[in-house]
């Protein structure tokens, strides 16, 4: 599963319509199947792209009991608790991601999803973290 598409792409009128069906189409898709996770990683994806932060991080949280092995889960609710401003939480799972494995810190040091986090105090102890991951 790739990380998210990004929160700060620009969408087209045409794009925001096309995603807002695709959303309405996921939805039913949950509700049928509440676990059906394929269609709950979209679901967060396509939240995230169209600003729905909330959603996309109530969407993550079910993914992460979902999948509690997976490490691109972990960095997608790092991901959505730093949209919705939640920086403990998202060092948290951050840090639960890297245990399971994540290692694009190439992604981590430039995705825009996380841009508030790493202004954040605290991700200093992280960032030293994964320095010496690097190692």
């Amino acid at each position: 599963m790739p990380a998210k598409k990004s929160s700060k792409t620009k969408l087209t009128h045409t794009e925001q319509r096309d995603l807002d069906t695709k959303i309405q189409f996921i939805e039913g898709l949950v509700r049928r199947d509440p676990d059906y996770v394929d269609a709950l990683q979209l679901l967060g994806d396509h939240y995230t792209q169209r600003g729905l932060f909330t959603e996309g991080l109530h969407v993550d949280e079910r993914l992460a009991r979902l999948e509690p092995g997976n490490p691109l889960v972990f960095y997608n609710l790092a991901c959505s608790y730093s949209l919705t401003d939640e920086f403990d939480l998202a060092l948290q799972s951050l840090n639960q991601a890297i245990a399971l494995g994540y290692r694009d810190f190439k992604w981590l040091a430039k995705d825009p999803d996380l841009k508030k986090l790493r202004a954040h105090p605290a991700f200093l102890e992280l960032k030293e973290k994964i320095r010496q991951l690097k190692k």
